[in-house]
């Protein structure tokens, strides 16, 4: 019996697919746990392209398994991507293009991507940044969104110049700067803490980082720009490159 017969055999008694072919297995030839790793062990070893092979063709199947994923989110959570009940927006309020952008307070990246944000809305009055508030980077970072969540809902008004002062901070932000920069642009204090304890704060972190989960997203900033999930701070020229794609979309549709 040849090696490849040896392994099929081996493969179907280790995972029981069925009496007739493990009893099938068995009558080819009986072999142990132990034989069979022997046996592997020792043709990669004899052939470790395989290895490497085997790598691309797993991360190729993962690329694919979240592409779909990607995708299927984009279509059934638009609402939630676009038009959550939790969102702050950024911009004219009548603006007809949206960018969606995953940030975190004590992201650096994301403090220079604020300023390609800035940027954009300077120049186009169609265009809208929406913000996902994402802590990912540690308990200080929870805390600043956790306050920042709160003042919106109490002074939405002054979520900008909130979210302006908070993330152009140099250094690591935490509670008590969040909670600094809401008291100088008028919260109460007692008020505010209050909001905090309130359970949508919670319900509005999970259903970002749900959002993101199945968006692929593993890192701030990211956007999404239509149909189109974009990875990192990638600078004003990409972004407005993808806003005038979004645009000739709809151009089109028209």
């Amino acid at each position: 019996m040849n090696f490849f017969t040896k392994i099929a055999a081996s493969i179907v008694v280790m995972m029981g697919v069925g009496n007739i072919a493990v009893e099938t297995a068995k009558a080819q030839e009986a072999l142990d746990k132990g034989q069979i790793e022997t046996i592997i062990r020792e043709y990669l070893l004899t052939n470790p392209e395989l290895l490497g092979q085997m790598q691309k063709a797993f991360e190729a199947k993962q690329l694919a398994q979240q592409a779909a994923l990607q995708e299927k989110t984009l279509k059934d959570r638009s609402e939630l991507i676009f038009s959550s009940k939790y969102q702050v927006e950024i911009g004219n309020k009548d603006a007809k293009f949206k960018v969606v952008e995953f940030f975190d307070y004590n992201c650096p990246f994301c403090q220079r991507a604020m300023y390609d944000m800035e940027k954009i809305l300077a120049e186009d009055d169609d265009v809208k940044f929406i913000i996902k508030e994402w802590p990912v980077l540690g308990k200080e970072s929870y805390e600043a969104h956790v306050i920042s969540l709160a003042f919106t809902t109490l002074m939405p008004e002054k979520y900008e110049e909130f979210h302006t002062l908070l993330l152009g901070m140099k250094g690591r932000k935490g509670e008590a700067d969040a909670l600094r920069i809401a008291l100088e642009l008028g919260v109460d204090e007692k008020a505010l803490r209050e909001e905090m304890t309130k359970p949508y704060i919670l319900e509005n972190l999970r259903e970002v980082n749900g959002l993101a989960t199945d968006l692929g997203i593993t890192g701030t900033p990211s956007y999404v720009i239509g149909n189109e999930v974009v990875f990192g701070a990638v600078g004003y020229d990409q972004l407005t490159a993808r806003i005038a794609k979004l645009k000739e979309a709809a151009k089109a549709k028209e």
